[in-house]
């Protein structure tokens, strides 16, 4: 059985009044099903936009400003998705943020703070707690004696403060507005930045440190957990070139986790998903407000391609929290961005330089500005369904509360490119169409693809986020989910993305891959009675079986190959064949066998269910494609031990057949971009 009581048992606890005062903020719950189902309320924004009923006093101060049909039709707006006039009038782009609080500073008489005298000094909280002042919009100051609060309006906060200040002018001598950017500008910069940059790199290490690949003292390589990773490849090196009988005894073990691999992926991919009840739609106004992260490092070429895919989701921008990262030195990808022109619900904010450079420290450096009850992460190249977010929250509303993550599937777009962008599509088709929905309707833990995840903003917390140091920071999180006692699952939507089309390419990323599933089986198992407690039986044999069977068996093809042909050989010869070879040929021919064949199955019922199983005659490379997954997992094993962090970078926007598709839907793009933008003219 899984035990939620991991954190209290692992976790570094601190403490203090800042903590206290901002868990005074409401609770999360569940999302309730039925037909009268209301969206979460949360710890994030959500409690915001509880309706604050009466005129919209918010936009008093423009009334001089905006003609009364605009703000009427702003009126209106907020009603409709249940936020304030300001947010709806902001997230059109009628009105620029700092432009509307100058307008509401003369008429509240509240000053606004720029952050331009105020130092990392004047906040009385420690760095531990300082990310929660990005996650609230609310920072305490110490100025001139004094405790005054910058408050930056989100929901319907514009509209309290306002009354609050007619009621109680006496406030305006505590309470200072800011906009988000000024304040995140602030948390970003200088030592408040070093801090933040501190918690993204380590504060998975400090509060569970036996659940973190980041190095510690014992080892450069992550611990005892890596370096014994290390010597179990060793050994079985040593164990290949030992005498014919210890060899022959090393061997079979490895045929037989080879063929528990395989069993455990037909098993699930002849399980059938469990069906989706049909969701009603939830309507605007009781949406919770849902944050979409994509970490980009030199993804000019992609990122026009990429918030156009994020323009289109079904969502209303006024509960659509969007969060961009990019590393310091990556200016011409912020230089795209800033071409794309004003997004007021677009943040784009650098990843600080402490700790490793990797997607899931990027990813942590956002989550203390999510702003969302959900958050939804995304590559540069992905095209994810318009209608993604809200299948998302329908699959959460399914499942229940103990659900912190759904998994979408992902669609390989450019499978026309070369032979490797097909195996990649038939492989992808197979992973997360069938083999992913099978094994999570065995109730066990999901090794999560790196896009298209959806969370639970507050259990994604609560587990400490991704971990830095960890290459493969999705199936890593999938199993710490699981240690935790909560599930993931998988829905019916889909991603559309990019795979290599040149072996350099798909080396690289392949091999980075395998490298870091390397890295999560040795955390996870640093301690393997405590996983089997926390995770339960069915978690501890999926991890082996999955994510070890993975590697393994992307290790031991070469040797077990190696071994029959050099059986065969000897027996063509004439002779009697080599002696340990001989004796157990047939079950190293079984597992060759059954895995290709296991393979090409699921690959065509995947194809099959995309309805692409024209395609499925590239599954017939299938064993030159297991060679070169052997070749990414040596170079894996030998990347583990001497750069084990390294993260190497897959690149997107090279795909002819991705450009030409893009061509083809850009007159529509247009159209609705320009249609969205007429709303409030």
């Amino acid at each position: 059985m899984a035990r939620r009581n991991l954190a209290a048992r692992d976790r570094v606890e601190d403490g203090g009044p800042a903590a206290a005062l901002f868990r005074a903020a409401p609770a999360g719950s569940p999302l309730p099903s039925g037909d009268d189902a209301r969206a979460p309320q949360s710890s994030n924004d959500n409690w915001l936009y509880d309706p604050e009923p009466g005129p919209p006093d918010e936009l008093d101060c423009l009334r001089l400003v905006f003609a009364p049909a605009l703000l009427n039709e702003a009126e209106a707006r907020g009603r409709e998705v249940g936020t304030g006039a300001d947010q709806a009038l902001i997230r059109s782009g009628v009105i620029d943020e700092n432009a509307y609080l100058q307008a509401l500073s003369v008429h509240t008489g509240l000053a606004v703070e720029t952050f331009a005298e105020i130092s990392r000094a004047d906040c009385p909280l420690s760095d531990r707690h300082l990310p929660h002042t990005a996650e609230y919009g609310l920072l305490p100051l110490r100025r001139h004696g004094q405790l005054v609060w910058a408050i930056a309006p989100r929901g319907f906060a514009a509209r309290r403060l306002c009354r609050l200040v007619a009621a109680y002018p006496s406030l305006c001598d505590r309470v200072r507005l800011t906009s988000m950017r000024d304040l995140n500008q602030f948390l970003l910069r200088q030592e408040a930045g070093d801090a933040l940059g501190r918690s993204a790199a380590h504060a998975l290490g400090r509060r569970f440190p036996t659940l973190s690949a980041a190095p510690v003292a014992d080892g450069v390589f992550g611990g005892r957990a890596m370096r014994r990773f290390a010597l179990t490849g060793a050994f079985a090196i040593m164990m290949t070139l030992a005498p014919a009988s210890a060899m022959g005894v090393w061997n079979s073990v490895l045929a037989v986790w080879f063929l528990a691999f395989i069993g455990l992926r037909l098993a699930a991919s002849l399980t059938p998903a469990r069906p989706e009840a049909w969701q009603p739609r939830i309507p605007d106004h009781r949406l919770p407000v849902y944050t979409v992260i994509a970490a980009l490092y030199r993804e000019a070429a992609s990122v026009a391609a990429l918030m156009q895919a994020i323009g289109a989701l079904d969502y209303p921008r006024e509960k659509l929290d969007v969060i961009i990262v990019t590393e310091l030195d990556d200016l011409e990808t912020r230089a795209a961005l800033s071409k794309l022109g004003p997004m007021p619900h677009v943040q784009v904010m650098p990843a600080p330089a402490q700790g490793p450079r990797t997607k899931p420290k990027a990813l942590n450096c956002a989550l203390p500005f999510a702003r969302g009850s959900f958050i939804a992460v995304f590559d540069a190249e992905d095209r994810p369904d318009p209608g993604q977010l809200r299948a998302a929250l329908g699959a959460f509303r399914a499942h229940g509360a103990d659900v912190a993550c759904v998994q979408a599937s992902l669609c390989v777009e450019n499978q026309s490119d070369s032979w490797l962008s097909r195996m990649f599509a038939a492989e992808y088709a197979g992973q997360f169409d069938v083999f992913l929905p099978g094994l999570a309707a065995f109730g066990v833990p999901l090794p999560l693809g790196g896009s298209s995840n959806h969370f639970r903003t507050a259990l994604l917390r609560e587990v400490g986020g991704w971990d830095a140091y960890n290459v493969t920071e999705d199936a890593d999180l999938g199993f710490r989910l699981a240690r935790f006692g909560y599930r993931s699952t998988t829905f019916a939507s889909t991603t559309f993305e990019e795979a290599p089309a040149r072996f350099g390419g798909w080396l690289r990323q392949r091999s980075r891959w395998m490298k870091g599933w390397m890295q999560t089986w040795s955390v996870h198992m640093r301690r393997p009675w405590r996983l089997w407690r926390d995770a339960g039986a069915k978690g501890f044999f999926t991890l082996n079986a999955v994510v070890g069977g993975n590697v393994l068996t992307a290790l031991a093809f070469p040797i077990l190959a190696a071994d029959m042909t050099v059986d065969l050989l000897g027996r063509a010869g004439g002779g009697t064949g080599w002696v340990a070879a001989g004796r157990v040929a047939p079950l190293y021919l079984t597992a060759i066998v059954a895995g290709f064949v296991s393979t090409i199955a699921i690959g065509l019922m995947g194809l099959a269910r995309r309805g692409q199983l024209r395609q499925g005659w590239i599954l017939a490379l299938t064993p030159l494609y297991w060679g070169c997954l052997s070749i990414a997992a040596w170079r894996a094993l030998y990347q583990l031990l001497t750069e084990p962090y390294r993260w190497e970078k897959t690149e997107h926007g090279l795909s002819r057949q991705i450009r030409s598709n893009a061509r083809s839907r850009t007159p529509a793009s247009r159209a609705m971009a320009l249609q969205r933008r007429r709303r409030y003219r």
